[in-house]
């Protein structure tokens, strides 16, 4: 089979226009950035035809090294709902350089079910991540600049909690010191940098409702603490409105198309690991105007991405899906299973039944949101079919639905039977009403609680003092209403990444919070995740490479 970007470079693209045009966006209201990509207006949201669309959600079992294939289940199935007459649109995030050059290379799907251009999408695309770092570091130079300029009037922070942010693994930038040299360099002080998927301004982007609503959250953006414990925020800088300025094109939502045609919105890219994860409202509310089934993704596992897309995705934004899909593959479940990875394509009946454990703690939690769950068991070419009918047996005595995806060797037909069970279940047995993990006059101490315990499976949450100390400042700022973004290892339920499978009764460490009051969530890191990841030893970037004009690689 070819490579994800020979079979990218090989499909025939329509117009930009006609995919508008093909699900009723005039071709004259987009923003074109060439013939294959646009932005579309975020005033065409129509509240009342959203509220019609089928919104499915696409979740997965806990990640591996061997992956799942979320996006691609995604894309696959939105192709599979217009091959069988229905108008779908999918709603994805944006990948970032960081991991392209990194670990995972390309992220905009695989095989016959991508979305395309795939390589403008991959790389710079509409200039969304810039835009999210220009802003996030231009308020971090504005600050240095105030603190400079106003320090011969006596005045100075206590504590600075902006950092900055860079769209780069770079784990040499996690701590420095700013302001060496002569002192017209500024205030000496240390400071760092988080990759941009983890920025305030990318959850801003991601939670607002429009323009508008961007510039109001960066207003409230704590940038530091005065000596009497006050807040200092981009209002105090009176920056805000300049801020709005540098996102008021990435506030728009990129339009392009899959590998078969059919329109894609992408947008936004926060990690689920250490961010909430999921595409921005806007872009899932925008699909849902002009579709009647809209498919997006949440990152990573299930207790990450869905976990996030329904305490505070949905909680802010009204949203609520008619089904989740929750991704599955052998090669997952047979690391879950304590398989290991040189031998997951080998045939292992114990290790995939091993594997189930993992699979049965996620759809509990799905159910315990409300949800109505299909497995999508996306199909790989070593797969055996006695393997599969395990699979699906399993999910029959589990009392959820099944059906096999495999779009990635044959496109939208390899999604047909997949997008005929969505239909089905739609129509027959929905999701009911939406039941969230806390209620938001719950203690942000006891919210935490709360995830860790119903969904990782932990059986006891610990907060060191630096945890403690910020839970009294957000109940001090009178801001414990705010939902909780907790930020874990992608690889375990719990924080030790090696602890595949359901592990449950561990301690779960709160090593410290971080408060965002422009994105009004609270982000909780558990253990040793680092908000900036590291390149390992042979980073993708190796295989990237351009020859006569064509990239090669980001697959």
């Amino acid at each position: 089979m070819k490579s994800d970007i020979e079979i990218a470079r090989n499909t025939e693209m329509r117009k930009i226009t006609e995919v508008a045009e093909s699900i009723g966006i005039s071709g004259d209201s987009i923003e074109q950035y060439g013939k294959y990509m646009a932005k579309i207006p975020v005033e065409l949201i129509d509240g009342e035809k959203a509220a019609q669309s089928n919104l499915i959600l696409v979740t997965a079992i806990t990640a591996t090294k061997a992956g799942i294939g979320k996006t691609t289940a995604s894309i696959g199935l939105a192709m599979g709902l217009n091959k069988i007459g229905k108008k779908a649109v999918v709603a994805l995030r944006e990948p970032s350089l960081g991991p392209c050059f990194g670990l995972k290379g390309g992220a905009a799907g695989g095989g016959y079910a991508q979305v395309l251009p795939m390589e403008k999408i991959n790389l710079h695309f509409t200039g969304d991540f810039h835009a999210v770092t220009s802003t996030h570091n231009m308020i971090a130079a504005l600050l240095d600049n105030y603190l400079y300029q106003h320090q011969a009037e006596g005045f100075a922070l206590k504590e600075i909690v902006w950092k900055r942010v860079l769209d780069v693994n770079d784990r040499s930038l996690r701590s420095i010191v700013t302001g060496l040299g002569p002192r017209t360099n500024g205030i000496v002080q240390e400071s760092g940098f988080d990759i941009t998927p983890a920025s305030e301004i990318m959850a801003i982007l991601c939670l607002s409702k429009d323009l508008e609503d961007v510039k109001r959250r960066i207003g409230n953006i704590t940038l530091g603490y005065t000596f009497d414990d006050k807040p200092f925020t981009v209002n105090d800088l009176g920056i805000a409105g300049g801020m709005a300025a540098l996102m008021a094109d990435a506030i728009k939502p990129n339009l392009v198309q899959t590998t078969e045609g059919s329109a894609a919105i992408v947008h936004g890219g926060p990690f689920a690991n250490i961010a909430h994860g999921c595409n921005s409202i806007i872009a899932t509310k925008e699909a849902m105007t002009f579709a009647d089934y809209t498919v997006t993704e949440a990152g990573f596992g299930a207790d990450l991405g869905a976990e996030k897309f329904f305490n505070i995705k949905c909680r802010k934004s009204g949203l609520c899906p008619k089904l989740t899909m929750i991704v599955a593959t052998l090669q997952g479940l047979k690391m879950h299973g304590e398989v290991p990875l040189e031998k997951i394509k080998e045939p292992s009946a114990e290790g995939v039944r091993k594997g189930f454990a993992n699979l049965d703690r996620h759809i509990r939690n799905l159910k315990n949101f409300g949800q109505t769950v299909l497995v999508c068991f996306n199909k790989f070419a070593s797969d055996t079919e006695e393997e599969i009918r395990m699979v699906e047996d399993h999910c029959r005595e589990t009392g959820v639905y099944f059906a096999v995806n495999d779009a990635y060797a044959r496109g939208g037909e390899g999604a047909v039977g997949l997008a005929e069970k969505v239909v089905e279940i739609i129509e027959k047995d929905p999701s009911g009403p939406l039941k969230l993990t806390y209620p938001d006059e719950c203690g942000v101490a006891d919210k935490i609680s709360a995830v860790a315990k119903n969904i990782y499976g932990a059986g006891q949450v610990v907060f060191n003092a630096r945890s403690l100390k910020k839970i009294a400042r957000i109940e001090a700022l009178g801001i414990s209403h705010f939902p909780v973004c907790i930020a874990k290892t992608q690889y375990s339920f719990s924080q030790d990444p090696k602890r595949y499978g359901a592990p449950e009764g561990f301690e779960f460490e709160i090593s410290d919070i971080v408060i965002n009051t422009g994105a009004e969530m609270i982000v909780a890191i558990a253990g040793d995740i680092i908000r900036m990841p590291g390149l390992p030893k042979s980073p993708q970037a190796l295989r990237i490479d351009i020859r006569n004009g064509v990239i090669d690689g980001l697959s």
